[in-house]
């Protein structure tokens, strides 16, 4: 099943929503109760119910939408927390390069994440300017994984319980405001802090049970720039598999429904990795970017430009 979240072009408030059958659009707030305004208060239900959730939406008789009546809004609009992983040996491997740098031997023993900003989530189709004094815009092409029941301390073996689904991630990064912050050992912070893309739909664990043989998932990734592609790998291809994620992830600490973490940039996902003079250099007013995800679907980013600053 495909979930998102929705705002209604009539209403101000977010609306879950789910794929019907017959590509129509179903009113899942309806389904599951008002109780459940956002996304995350609904996935532990979802988890424990989704089973019978086709059925109930197919034969929902209430309002549906068409995709010119709402804006896409990402899956969760608001986790408690977004954990982005760097678990692809490839980019690993290569990013360092690019820095003039030896990758770290310590990658290998332990998954690495950083905090990114869980308030600057936009959706499919939202605009986003590179920030104040950037030039060097560039994508990243994740795998994003939502948290459907909460824990401490999850074992491996039992972390695709609580994983309710997936998503797509465009961990959109300023690559000079970067070189700046690293070079004093910290970052990345505002290189990333001004807007990170994700969705369109979050796409059940169920729904890709026969993707998923032990700790591996295998969905194919591709990223596109102006309709030319750029980017392919896989999700298989993660050297940390997605349950090793979350054991690390919830090490020591609650996680909660809701909450997002990011495989990190798979294999060639990104500009700085392939080389903007490969590319046709960094994104620019203009350009549009196309993430695609097996089984999840497209996730769409028009770049823009700047708005200009307010006068005196």
């Amino acid at each position: 099943m495909r979930l998102a979240t929705i705002l209604p072009r009539a209403s101000v408030e977010p609306v879950p929503v789910a794929a019907a059958p017959d590509g129509t659009w179903i009113e899942l707030a309806a389904v599951i109760g008002r109780e459940a305004p956002r996304m995350k208060h609904a996935l532990p239900w979802l988890m424990a119910h989704g089973g019978h959730l086709p059925e109930r939406t197919a034969a929902w008789k209430g309002p549906r939408y068409r995709e010119s009546e709402f804006a896409f809004l990402p899956p969760v609009v608001r986790p408690h927390s977004f954990r982005d992983f760097h678990a692809f040996e490839q980019h690993a491997k290569n990013a360092p390069g690019r820095r003039g740098h030896e990758m770290a031997p310590a990658w290998y023993e332990t998954p690495m994440f950083y905090f990114s900003n869980h308030n600057a989530l936009v959706g499919h189709e939202a605009p986003v300017c590179a920030p104040a004094g950037a030039v060097e815009l560039d994508y990243e092409l994740e795998l994003g994984v939502v948290i459907g029941h909460g824990g401490r301390d999850i074992a491996p073996h039992r972390a695709w319980e609580h994983v309710a689904g997936f998503t797509i991630i465009n961990d959109l990064t300023a690559r000079d405001l970067q070189r700046q912050e690293m070079a004093v050992g910290l970052g990345s912070a505002k290189a990333k802090d001004f807007a990170t893309a994700v969705g369109p739909w979050l796409v059940t664990r169920e729904a890709l049970a026969d993707r998923i043989a032990g700790e591996k998932l295998t969905l194919a990734m591709s990223a596109r720039v102006n309709g030319r592609e750029l980017s392919r790998g896989n999700a298989a291809a993660l050297f940390h598999p997605i349950p090793r994620l979350i054991a690390q992830a919830s090490r020591d600490t609650e996680l909660f429904p809701g909450d997002l973490l990011g495989t990190g940039a798979v294999g060639t996902g990104c500009i700085f990795e392939l080389g903007p003079e490969n590319t046709g250099g960094w994104l620019k007013p203009g350009d549009v970017v196309e993430l695609e995800v097996e089984c999840i679907g497209v996730l769409r980013t028009p770049i823009v430009a700047r708005p200009r600053p307010p006068g005196p």
